[in-house]
C-alpha cells in the first residue's frame, strides 16, 4: 500500500458537503466512502446538527478496496440561513475491525476514543448553493433573467421574513 496509507483508512468524495438550498425543500447530497487498506474498515458519520440531516447508512463496514455511498439528506428548511452560511460539520470516523464484522455486530464503544482503539476522523464541510447559482445546468438564454427573477424573489422572501420576525418581537 501507497506510504499516504497511515493518514486515512477510507477516502471521500467529495470532501465538501453541497446542498441546493430551497425553502421547504429536502435537498440531499451523496458521499463516496472507499476503502483504501487491506484491511475492514468501519465507519460512522457525526454532525453537528443531527435534526437537520438524515445520513444512511451512517454506520457500516467496508471490505479491502470496496466502496459504498452514503446519501446525506438536508431537511427541508423553513427559513434562510444568515448569509447563505452554514456552520454545520460532519465528522466521519474509522477504525479497522475483524474480518467479517458485520456492522450489526459492532460493540457500542467502536468510535469511543477513551477506548484504545486507532479512529480516524475525517472532518467534512457544509454549503449551501442557492438554486440560481447552479442554473449552468440545461436550458441556456432565458435562465439568466429567471435566475435573477429568483433571486429578487428569494431577497423579496428573506425580507419579509425578517420583518415578521421583528413584528412579532
Amino acid at each position: 500500500m501507497p506510504a499516504g496509507e497511515d493518514k486515512q483508512l477510507i477516502s471521500v468524495h467529495p470532501s465538501d458537503l453541497k446542498f441546493i438550498f430551497e425553502l421547504e425543500k429536502q435537498s440531499f447530497c451523496d458521499l463516496k466512502v472507499v476503502n483504501n487498506t487491506e484491511n475492514h474498515v468501519a465507519f460512522k458519520v457525526k454532525t453537528t446538527s443531527p435534526k437537520k440531516y438524515f445520513v444512511r447508512p451512517n454506520t457500516s463496514v467496508l471490505q479491502p478496496g470496496d466502496s459504498c455511498l452514503i446519501r446525506v439528506t438536508l431537511q427541508a428548511q423553513r427559513e434562510y440561513p444568515p448569509d447563505m452560511q452554514c456552520k454545520d460539520k460532519f465528522l466521519l470516523q474509522s477504525t479497522i475491525v475483524p474480518p467479517n464484522t458485520d456492522v450489526d455486530d459492532l460493540p457500542a464503544d467502536t468510535f469511543n476514543k477513551e477506548s484504545s482503539k486507532d479512529i480516524r476522523e475525517c472532518k467534512l464541510k457544509v454549503q449551501y448553493i442557492s438554486p440560481s447559482a447552479q442554473g449552468n445546468s440545461g436550458d441556456e438564454g432565458s435562465s439568466d433573467s429567471n435566475s435573477q427573477l429568483k433571486e429578487d424573489r428569494d431577497a423579496a422572501v428573506r425580507k419579509t421574513l425578517h420583518l415578521q420576525q421583528e413584528v412579532v418581537c
